[in-house]
C-alpha cells in the first residue's frame, strides 16, 4: 500500500492553515504574513471563489517556500482539478476510499476527515498522509488525546476550532500538526493575519515533538 509522505512543511512547522471565502490576492497576501511569521503550509478550501485560481497564484507567488494544499476535495474531479492547479496535498472533511487512493497512485498525500476511530484506520489504511480530525475543536483535546493512546502509528491533524489557546494541548495530546482556518485567516488583512500567526507559532513551539508541553 502507497502513503504518499505528509509535506515536511507540515510536519516541521506543526501548522496548516486553512483559507476559505477569501479572494485569491487576499489569500496570497496573507500568505506571505504566515510565511513570515512561520506557517509554510496554506490549503485553500475548493468552496471558496476562484479556489484553483488562488492555488495557482499561491504557488506562482512562494513556490517551494509554502506547501499549498486543496481543501474540501469531494471526489476525483475536484482532486484532479487541484492537482492540476498545483496543489500538492488535498485534504477533505471526510473519507471517500477512492479519493485517497486516486491521490496516493499519483503521489500527492491525502489528508481525509475522520472522527472516530474506525473511521481514522478506515483511512490511514487507504493510504492517508493524515487523518484530519473533524470537527475537533467540538470535543477537545482530550478526546484527541483518547483517539491517538492506540493509535500511535496514525499522524492525526486536529481542525475545526483550533487556536492560539488550544493548539499546544492538541499537539501535547499526539497531533502531529493542527489546522487553523477562520481565527487565523479572518478576512485576510496581513497585519492581523501576521499577529494571529505568531501568537500561534509562539503557542506550537512551546510544545516540543514528543508531545510534551
Amino acid at each position: 500500500m502507497n502513503r504518499p509522505p505528509l509535506p515536511a512543511a507540515i510536519r516541521e512547522g506543526r501548522v496548516v492553515a486553512i483559507a476559505r471565502g477569501l479572494a485569491p490576492p487576499a489569500v496570497v497576501t496573507a500568505a506571505a504574513a504566515l510565511r513570515a511569521a512561520g506557517v509554510r503550509a496554506v490549503e485553500v478550501t475548493l468552496d471558496s471563489p476562484d479556489a484553483l485560481t488562488t492555488i495557482h497564484q499561491l504557488v506562482l507567488a512562494h513556490g517551494d517556500a509554502v506547501a499549498v494544499g486543496a481543501g474540501t476535495v469531494g471526489d476525483i474531479p475536484a482532486a484532479e482539478a487541484a492537482a492540476a492547479a498545483g496543489a500538492t496535498y488535498l485534504v477533505a472533511p471526510h473519507f471517500d476510499a477512492e479519493v485517497v487512493r486516486w491521490a496516493a497512485e499519483r503521489g500527492l498525500p491525502a489528508l481525509p476527515g475522520a472522527l472516530t476511530a474506525t473511521e481514522v484506520v478506515s483511512a490511514w489504511n487507504a493510504g492517508a498522509a493524515a487523518v484530519k480530525i473533524f470537527p475537533a475543536g467540538a470535543l477537545g483535546p482530550a478526546y484527541l488525546r483518547a483517539l491517538a493512546e492506540p493509535l500511535r502509528h496514525v499522524a492525526l491533524l486536529p481542525t475545526g476550532g483550533v487556536d492560539d489557546r488550544n493548539a499546544a494541548d492538541f499537539l501535547a495530546a499526539g497531533a502531529v500538526a493542527v489546522g487553523v482556518g477562520g481565527w487565523l485567516l479572518g478576512d485576510g488583512e496581513p497585519d492581523g493575519v501576521g499577529a494571529r500567526a505568531r501568537s500561534l507559532c509562539a503557542a506550537v513551539a512551546s510544545t516540543d515533538r514528543t508531545g510534551a508541553a
